[in-house]
């Protein structure tokens, strides 16, 4: 999420470290952290609202996000749209509350948690580590709720756990190419990366409507699989990103499309 380094907490969390907070509509601040934000979305997001939506991710992304690019890594990312409005509220949120609640973002259903990811040096070489802190924003009036919560608790009671599962892959291959030092990516790469990412329609498109198979040694189950398993073609685009962006040789081009040698 992009938000106000201010009212971030500046302590790393555990899934043990625990909170007191609740959030239902008779808080006077409710729907209030839903205005003037800047959510990324990850591509799960992606996947569970545009099917929530009824519509195709082109479209979705089309008329609900706009593409942020990373100075550091230069990866493009796509950031929900805010109302054109003097709230710059959430385009899903109603008086009643989220329109979409049950597949709402990862960052959505974190909140008032932050969370982190990080590559550590170990002796057998790099380590994921997560960690959380938390969002300490002044005018939620959901920290005086009693109820207790283990950062572990809360995320599990939110579904948040299933996104991250979902998304860790992806969050591994930003952070691993934005530590290798690479050069920055051009636009051509820069398009591949989104699209692979977000834009899973026009990715199945791709696949399957150009010369991409005839080019590349795919296992036949698992190209059937993408042909109708969604997530299966979310999760084949994260190997695709490694290879394109040379993290990993995650797929082998045929050596019939190789040039020949003479």
């Amino acid at each position: 999420m992009l938000m106000d380094m201010g009212v971030v907490e500046p302590v790393k969390r555990t899934l043990d470290s625990k909170f007191k907070f609740g959030c239902h509509n008779d808080i006077s601040c409710f729907n209030s952290c839903c205005s003037r934000t800047s959510i990324i979305l990850t591509p799960y997001d992606i996947v569970r609202i545009k099917n929530r939506l009824g519509i195709s991710s082109g479209d979705f992304l089309e008329k609900y996000t706009y593409t942020y690019i990373d100075e550091g890594n230069s990866h493009p990312y796509a950031v929900l749209k805010v109302m054109d409005d003097n709230k710059g509220g959430c385009p899903f949120v109603t008086p009643e509350g989220c329109s979409i609640y049950e597949d709402r973002p990862s960052n959505c259903r974190y909140y008032p948690v932050g969370q982190g990811l990080m590559i550590m040096g170990g002796e057998e070489g790099p380590v994921n580590e997560e960690f959380y802190f938390f969002i300490r924003d002044p005018n939620c009036l959901g920290y005086q709720e009693g109820r207790e919560w283990t950062i572990e608790s809360w995320r599990i009671n939110q579904g948040a756990d299933i996104y991250d599962e979902m998304t860790r892959e992806w969050m591994e291959i930003q952070l691993r190419r934005g530590a290798s030092g690479e050069p920055k990516l051009d636009e051509k790469k820069q398009a591949m990366l989104y699209m692979a990412s977000y834009d899973l329609d026009k990715f199945k498109r791709f696949i399957f409507e150009s010369k991409f198979l005839d080019l590349l040694e795919i296992d036949k189950v698992e190209v059937e699989k993408i042909k109708t398993d969604e997530i299966a073609l979310m999760k084949f685009g994260f190997k695709y990103l490694k290879y394109i962006l040379m993290l990993e040789e995650t797929l082998k081009v045929k050596e019939e499309s190789l040039p020949s040698q003479r």
